[in-house]
């Protein structure tokens, strides 16, 4: 991999914001790479730790983002930063926590060849090693994968859309004509966002889980914490119904697991046999759920004890997003309704034409006439955000 003069196919794009515990693994498993030819671009999102100087030690181009446009997340303005300078005819986006076979990028680009596909995303396998993750996580992603199925979002007829940003595929002329990263400047889940502008404006989408990327999404259950609030509100339509019936799903299987242990001290064989069919049965549909996820047998068995996490966490994310207040890596989300884009932004961009003036302009704008159509009214705010440092925070 070389850095002369004529187009690549594939530009890796890796957003990286205080990072240093992660980057160089990541950087590790894109270098050297088989397939199409590449380049790696690193854009530190003003990190305050090793990140540049880990960024620096490998043979990839590293810039830093531009300052932070008021408005934007500081994601998107990082990746919207490194797709400015990227040469490839495809853009991939991917995290800095994630670590990828030697084949990664060649399969992604050509599966989305062969499928004709603008956009091509894959859900990571995800790697668990506490017992709060192995608890939790599988939880989550059952729910994910009920409701964004990878056939329905691959599907041109279906107007489901959703998309991972750990791995994000999506061909230059297709991320110039809607807007790139600028038109989803202010929304925190903005992969999601992104996917829903390219499948609305004709394109296709394909999405699946694949084992040939793999993350550790947090390291602690303090980032887990944090992470989960910042998004988890956001991914369900209707994200305090799913908690209670979560809450009502554990305490069902508890109270009927408890129901068994008493009947049998009491040699109450009609109390064993009516709550052990009802725990069994409670039981089975939940496990069906929860392999839909992907885990290891370890985590799967654990998950039931994530329930009651998974909805504390969820009415938790919920009440931040109501109440403004989103924290992420040292800033601050404040949720605010925002503006629909102008048509005109959907089929601005041509590249080479990303100046100050389009910056400005979608400053102010937002895809939040298509979250509009997705979620509830009471949830629109929480879709688009406000960022500052936590040092200029009014908190």
């Amino acid at each position: 991999m070389n850095d002369a003069a004529e187009q690549f196919e594939v530009s890796v794009i890796v957003p990286a914001r205080n990072e240093e515990a992660n980057l160089g693994d990541c950087l590790r498993s894109l270098i050297g790479q088989s397939g199409p030819r590449y380049e790696i671009i690193v854009v530190d999102d003003h990190s305050s730790d090793r990140t540049r100087a880990i960024a620096e030690s490998f043979p990839v181009k590293f810039i830093t983002a531009d300052p932070l446009p008021e408005g934007w997340s500081g994601k998107c303005n990082a990746c919207w930063s490194g797709a400015r300078i990227a040469k490839g005819k495809w853009l991939l986006f991917t995290d800095a926590d994630t670590r990828h076979a030697g084949n990664s990028i060649e399969q992604g680009w050509r599966e989305a060849e062969n499928n004709d596909a603008a956009v091509l995303s894959y859900s990571p396998k995800q790697e668990v090693r506490s017992f709060a993750e192995r608890a939790l996580m599988p939880v989550i992603f059952a729910e994910l994968a009920v409701t964004y199925r990878p056939k329905d979002v691959s599907d041109p007829a279906s107007s489901a859309a959703a998309a991972n940003g750990q791995y994000l595929l999506i061909r230059r002329d297709a991320y110039d004509a809607v807007g790139g990263h600028a038109a989803v400047a202010q929304a925190i889940l903005e992969d999601v966002e992104l996917a829903r502008l390219v499948k609305r404006a004709g394109y296709k989408l394909q999405f699946r889980m694949s084992d040939v990327v793999s993350t550790r999404m947090y390291r602690s259950f303090a980032q887990m914490w944090e992470g989960w609030t910042k998004n988890l509100a956001l991914l369900f339509p209707k994200p305090r119904w799913l908690a209670v019936k979560r809450t009502l799903e554990f305490m069902l299987i508890v109270l009927c697991g408890a129901g068994v242990v008493i009947a049998l001290a009491d040699r109450d064989w009609i109390g064993i046999a009516v709550n052990g069919v009802l725990v069994i049965t409670l039981l089975f549909f939940f496990y069906r759920r929860i392999r839909r996820a992907h885990f290891d047998w370890k985590s799967n068995l654990l998950a039931v004890l994530g329930l009651p996490l998974f909805a504390i966490l969820l009415l938790n994310s919920y009440i931040s997003h109501r109440t403004g207040i989103v924290r992420w890596k040292d800033r601050v989300y404040g949720g605010r309704t925002v503006a629909s884009p102008s048509d005109q932004l959907l089929h601005h961009g041509e590249h080479g034409g990303h100046g100050e003036d389009k910056r400005k302009i979608n400053s102010v704008h937002s895809v939040s006439s298509v979250v509009n159509s997705s979620f509830p009214a009471k949830n629109r705010a929480a879709s688009s955000t406000e960022e500052h440092d936590l040092s200029d925070a009014q908190v």
